[in-house]
């Protein structure tokens, strides 16, 4: 009964860490989806005559924004999305290896469970 407990506990452990890594994922593909975005539009800055206006909406109104100041700004944020990236990256590499030493943890269970019963019904067989 008491193993069965500790299976039942190391299940939940793992199934929280796997949630964990999932929020992980989520939130990386959410970054890696505004990485393209801000590419884009730095592409798009970059195709622009010397001469071009462009504006950026601040609540309801359009104001007008000098080119050189929207690419640096731009620029940075795809710097600020990079940064965020690489500690996304770094939570999965760490989640993976928690999930991976839950798993190891529940085999190795699973084994010493089995050498006892392996062993308690040799036990029985000889008597």
């Amino acid at each position: 009964k008491l193993w069965y407990q500790r299976r039942v506990r190391e299940r939940e452990k793992l199934q929280v860490l796997q949630k964990e890594y999932q929020k992980h994922i989520t939130t990386r593909q959410q970054f890696d989806a505004q990485l393209n975005e801000n590419d884009l539009v730095l592409s798009e800055f970059n195709r622009l005559a010397k001469e071009s206006e462009v504006y950026k909406l601040v609540g309801p109104v359009l104001v007008k924004q000098e080119v050189n100041e929207a690419i640096s700004t731009v620029k940075k944020r795809i710097a600020f999305i990079k940064t965020e990236l690489e500690r996304c990256d770094k939570n999965i590499t760490a989640s993976e290896k928690k999930q991976e030493t839950c798993r190891n943890g529940m085999s190795e269970m699973q084994q010493r469970f089995q050498a006892k019963m392996q062993a308690m019904q040799q036990a029985q067989q000889a008597k």
